[in-house]
């Protein structure tokens, strides 16, 4: 049994050369995905891991195999102001015969509307809100890379500026200077269609700590006595070990609580551009537009998030808007939110007829692949809902007809819930080390009525 090649995780490699190479590693294990037969009835799924295209430790293929390896039986990537994942990701998991999936994460404005002044699901703006755009077909891929190129040509001004800032406080501190180009943007894969997140700043920012102050207690003294950062007992007591592997990225975290409000720019409309562009190009592509909800923190369920309140106040009135402004989905996280909170995203899902997308954002190698909510008996549906998705990227790719809210869908007389169960079942009737292929043949039989 060989080790799993570094090629796979690197991401000065072309993805090309990372196929192959988990194409290679697959190929040389006893037991292949060829053989190994994969649950699609109760296995977990998450549609929602970010890679080395926004921020991740993770390459496209490398999040696939973490996921197979989690015991996910499909898995999809959403990376911020990005689709550059796309192609990758889906090969991927065809090579390790999982369910594959894309789409990608930005931030709208809805400050035209009634929620303009209100912070919606946005911890750092006022009017201006996350969303997904989900099951790119393969033909649209290139479609999408260029609408987010402006979007991405705009975040990437503000963090020149944001970095900036960053170095004045650097310099303040007597610490030395974050170089833009070097410790930024080429880590980012802008060049390759990535986007550029306050995470990528933040972890230059944590590169640089580490080299002035080291690791272990040094670097948290030099926190406190040059930057005035006072770290609690848990964090504490991971950057105490010099050898904890996720050392970046928990200082990265520490430092997003402490310093990100001191540097932030507010973004405006060149960068977050109003939600009903978005969901009218994602409609004109067959892809879906889903608003991601995140609800009221109180006591947070996952310990990541601080008390405060966001869209469930006024829940009821939001989900109006969202269906004047062309969503056509909810994308939540079961494990972020309260049960009473599910319940409610829950109706109103189901009484506003929008589609329900799982999936927990995944950025730090301290996170796990799994979701095991999605299994509990109330959360199942969100299986049915994945190969929903799944189905409909693949049938869109071979006939845009087969979007799953294609007015010209065959399929298009029935109701929502009985198109999804049919679309479930045509995602785990596909061969998913040939999903395209298999998938054409599933779309011929459903125009000849098999």
């Amino acid at each position: 049994m060989v080790q799993h090649p570094t090629t796979i995780n690197n991401p000065d490699q072309t993805a090309a050369d990372r196929l192959a190479a988990l194409q290679e590693w697959e190929n040389s294990k006893p037991e292949t995905g060829q053989n190994r037969a994969i649950d699609t009835k109760n296995a977990e799924v998450n549609n929602h891991i970010h890679t080395i295209y926004s921020f991740s430790p993770y390459t496209p293929c490398m999040a696939a195999l973490l996921a197979r390896g989690a015991g996910l039986c499909a898995a999809g990537s959403v990376d911020h102001d990005s689709i550059a994942a796309s192609r990758e990701m889906i090969k991927a998991c065809a090579i390790l015969g999982i369910g594959g999936c894309s789409g990608f994460e930005v931030r709208v404005s809805f400050k035209a509307g009634p929620f303009g002044k209100k912070k919606i699901n946005n911890p750092d703006s006022q009017g201006f809100a996350y969303m997904t755009v989900q099951g790119i077909p393969e033909q649209s891929i290139d479609k999408a890379f260029d609408f987010l190129v402006p979007i991405r040509e705009s975040r990437l001004k503000r963090t020149i500026a944001m970095t900036q800032r960053a170095n004045d406080l650097l310099r303040e501190a007597g610490l030395g200077e974050i170089d833009f180009e070097r410790d930024v943007l080429q880590k980012s894969k802008f060049a390759e269609g990535g986007g550029i997140t306050e995470r990528r700043l933040l972890a230059a920012i944590a590169e640089r700590c580490i080299r002035e102050f080291g690791r272990g207690k040094t670097l948290i003294d030099g926190l406190q006595s040059k930057l005035g950062i006072k770290t609690a007992p848990k964090t504490a007591a991971w950057l105490i070990d010099p050898d904890n592997p996720h050392y970046l990225f928990d200082l990265l975290g520490l430092l997003k609580t402490e310093i990100l409000g001191g540097i932030f720019i507010q973004p405006d409309e060149r960068e977050c551009i109003p939600a009903d562009q978005v969901t009218t190009f994602a409609r004109c592509v067959s892809a879906i537009p889903a608003y991601a909800y995140l609800g009221d923190v109180g006591e947070s369920p996952t310990g990541d998030k601080k008390a405060e309140k966001f869209e469930d106040d006024f829940l009821d009135e939001l989900f109006e808007e969202l269906q004047r402004l062309g969503y056509q989905a909810i994308t939540y996280m079961p494990p972020r939110n309260t049960p009473e909170q599910l319940a409610r995203i829950r109706r109103l899902a189901a009484e506003w007829g929008f589609m329900e997308i799982s999936g927990v954002d995944i950025n730090s190698s301290r996170q796990s692949f799994n979701c095991p909510q999605v299994l509990k008996n109330e959360f199942r549906h969100l299986l049915d809902t994945t190969w929903a998705l799944i189905a409909h990227e693949r049938l869109a790719s071979a006939d845009e007809r087969f979007g799953l809210f294609s007015d010209q869908n065959p399929l298009a007389s029935m109701n929502l819930n009985e198109r999804i169960k049919v679309y479930a079942n045509a995602g785990r009737k596909l061969d998913l080390h040939h999903p395209q292929e298999s998938a054409a043949v599933i779309a011929d039989n459903i125009l000849k009525g098999v």
